[in-house]
């Protein structure tokens, strides 16, 4: 399954800028506070509605409430919508359409309250919100029908999607030191302090061949890297090493302490291509790499693809006109933010007729 549309309303940034579609890699670009990280936040939102210890009133919270989210540019009142369509298949055979909309507002005790939950399956609906039941106990609309195991259960492979959802931003100082950043165990964390914990706990023989398909990647970047393993120290703490090879006959064994910070972003960022099914939003892959290295992030994303039946869906923001480079790239793969008085604009690279032009004489999208 994967996102192929998405409209926002009143989200943040967005007012009203119409249906956008999503291809499976997505690049975004815009100045800075265009909204880029709000666009993929929105993600994030239906995340926290299906996870445990989540829902709709603790998503909500934690961006500060209904006020904070409401784009700054809506007109009195409005309500806030996220309309996402999905395209499901089974290994490469396309099977159907899902749609899920949700709207919502706030009441006088500026509690989240929905306005509007609809879900539809190829065209057929098979929710729609306020309902009977809703009308009979207002209280209902505190509550998704997606966050509740006994409401979802014709439609939970959207509810199962949206928990797949990672976003990663791995930092490589928290992932060398993460004890430093928290004294306290940390789950999923997208900044990399449980990050070499996750890969300790993945099963040795799918750890082992992920490393041999991201080692074959590295090298792209980092060609004298010979190995890839997992140790533990006496203490129990997994720690990656690796085997650079030069004039010594066994290699120099490193660990992520030694490794740069380059390095242990590109290994964080093909680790996550691999760890899970669902979509992967990035931020900013380029920092911390030479600039000919991210020339190269798009073929060492295709590299990795390879070794998987489906390729996961991938949205990636970035301020890089070298990552942009690669012919690989089309221009329905760059999504433009464009800021106005009335919020940022959504524009696929190919609704420019003179981009089209460009493209097809040869230009590069980063060009």
């Amino acid at each position: 399954m994967y996102i192929s549309k998405l409209t926002l309303e009143n989200w943040k940034n967005f007012r009203t800028p119409g249906p956008v579609s999503l291809e499976r890699r997505l690049f975004l670009v815009g100045p800075n506070a265009s909204g880029k990280s709000n666009f993929l936040d929105s993600f994030r939102f239906l995340r926290d509605l299906c996870v445990p210890g989540g829902g709709l009133q603790k998503a909500v919270s934690d961006r500060g409430g209904v006020s904070a989210i409401r784009c700054l540019a809506a007109r009195r009142y409005p309500d806030i919508t996220i309309d996402v369509e999905f395209r499901d298949e089974s290994g490469l055979k396309e099977t159907g359409t899902w749609r899920y909309c949700l709207g919502f507002s706030q009441d006088n005790n500026s509690r989240p309250i929905i306005k509007q939950e609809r879900v539809e399956k190829d065209g057929r609906l098979v929710l729609l919100r306020p309902d009977k039941e809703d009308e009979d106990d207002s209280l209902r609309l505190t509550q998704t029908a997606l966050e509740q195991i006994t409401a979802n259960q014709d439609f939970r492979p959207i509810a199962d999607f949206f928990k797949s959802v990672a976003y990663q931003h791995l930092l490589p100082q928290v992932m060398r030191d993460p004890s430093s950043f928290s004294p306290g165990p940390v789950v999923n964390d997208p900044f990399g302090r449980d990050f070499l914990q996750r890969v300790a706990r993945t099963a040795r023989k799918t750890r082992e061949s992920r490393l041999r398909k991201i080692l074959d990647a590295l090298k792209v970047a980092v060609p004298q890297l010979g190995s890839l393993r997992l140790e533990r120290d006496r203490n129990g703490i997994p720690h990656l090493i690796g085997v650079y090879e030069h004039w010594r006959p066994h290699g120099s064994p490193q660990n992520e302490a030694q490794f740069s910070d380059g390095t242990l972003r590109l290994f964080g960022m093909l680790w996550s291509l691999f760890e899970g099914e669902g979509l992967l939003l990035m931020e900013e892959p380029e920092l911390s790499l030479h600039v000919e290295l991210v020339r190269r992030l798009p073929q060492m994303i295709e590299r990795v693809h390879k070794h998987r039946k489906v390729k996961r869906q991938v949205v990636i923001s970035t301020h890089s006109e070298e990552l942009l480079s690669d012919p690989g790239i089309g221009g329905g793969e760059v999504l433009r933010l464009e800021p106005s008085a009335e919020g940022t604009l959504l524009k696929s690279l190919t609704e420019s007729e003179d981009a089209r032009a460009l493209l097809e004489s040869g230009l590069s999208v980063g060009e």
